[in-house]
């Protein structure tokens, strides 16, 4: 059964993470300015981010049943969003397909997920439930260092007043996932890409 942690309080520095996240949704457009008190908490931006990823990573048709199948984007175990997970994509669409969120409380309900976030909550789970998605098109997003090293694809964490990311490129590649160059640059720091560089 998942659990709901109580509403992160909104991080500082609204400007810097509102034309962050507008530059990634729309990356040709000026971001306006947005004032301090807008400024969005820690799970808004995080669920505007997941979103964002499932609009720029390519999945392989098989990883879906049928031809408008939805793409799911699937939390697992305890729930830290609230409701920002599901007002980020009310009413939107990603490759073309609806955008649906899931919630799953066990390993057995992780079909089908097309992005699947685990919090720093089930840190002692990490390990197991990247086990039971391994060779599948399933892009795995979870908040810590632990969760990197564990073998997750995209990791968030916290810097000043920002929300970042980092990238695992081999293990999203192994996945038959393809990543946008806009999706690459925005992370700030990319692992295990097929030229074998890393890069901050």
């Amino acid at each position: 059964m998942s659990s709901r942690r109580p509403r992160t309080p909104p991080i500082r520095g609204g400007r810097l993470l509102g034309a962050l996240l507008l530059a990634f949704a729309t990356p040709l457009a000026a971001a306006p300015a947005i004032p301090p008190a807008s400024a969005p908490s820690e799970y808004a931006v995080k669920a505007g981010f997941l979103y964002n990823f499932a609009k720029f990573v390519e999945w392989p048709q098989a990883a879906f049943d049928r031809l408008r199948a939805p793409l799911a984007l699937c939390v697992f175990g305890a729930d830290p969003f609230g409701g920002e997970l599901d007002l980020a994509v009310r009413r939107k669409t990603a490759q073309g397909r609806p955008v649906v969120v899931r919630r799953l409380a066990g390993l057995g309900e992780l079909a089908p997920c097309h992005v699947l976030f685990v919090g720093s909550a089930e840190r002692e789970r990490f390990a197991e439930v990247l086990d039971a998605v391994a060779g599948q098109s399933v892009l795995t997003v979870g908040e810590d260092d632990d969760f990197a090293r564990a073998g997750g694809m995209i990791s968030f964490v916290v810097r000043g007043t920002r929300v970042r990311f980092s990238i695992d490129v081999g293990a999203t590649e192994r996945a038959g996932l393809k990543l946008s160059s806009r999706l690459l640059d925005l992370a700030e720091l990319k692992v295990g890409a097929a030229d074998g560089r890393k890069r901050r």
